[in-house]
């Protein structure tokens, strides 16, 4: 059979129960302080071509992530009177959505889909600090191009 008559291949679905986060995040966490302008903060998603920054803990307690400042934010910020004046703090006053690096994408993506959240900041297991962040987009690769044998 030619290949040009070959059926196409058949892609399965990856099992997300057999996928650790840690192997679909991107890793590095880009962060921000409370205190930066929304204007800065979209600044540092196009230089970073990067859809959310974290935000800190406004009280300085380490690196324990309170916030995330989304694309998405920044254009209902926009929508909602501007930036002009705004403050990170202003849009990212709930705490964020944390998942370990050693978790499963299943449970990733039943966080993301009952919050309904298109980022999780993922943690260390063994530190439980920072260590990247797991998109829909991320989820949405594997969903599109990964085989199951």
């Amino acid at each position: 059979m030619s290949t040009a008559n070959r059926p196409p291949e058949r892609r399965h679905a990856p099992r997300l129960n057999h996928i650790r986060v840690c192997d679909a995040m991107h890793a590095g966490v880009v962060t921000c302080a409370a205190d930066t302008l929304l204007r800065d903060v979209a600044r540092m998603m196009v230089q970073h071509r990067i859809h959310c920054v974290a935000v800190p803990d406004i009280e300085g307690k380490g690196l324990a992530v309170w916030g995330i400042v989304s694309d998405l934010d920044l254009v209902g910020a926009a929508a909602a009177g501007g930036l002009d004046g705004r403050r990170a703090r202003d849009i990212a006053a709930s705490e964020a959505l944390a998942i370990s690096e050693d978790d499963v994408l299943d449970r990733a993506v039943q966080l993301m889909s009952e919050h309904q959240v298109a980022h999780l900041v993922v943690v260390g297991a063994a530190s439980g600090r920072p260590v990247g962040v797991l998109s829909t987009l991320d989820v949405a690769g594997l969903l599109a191009w990964h085989e199951n044998g």
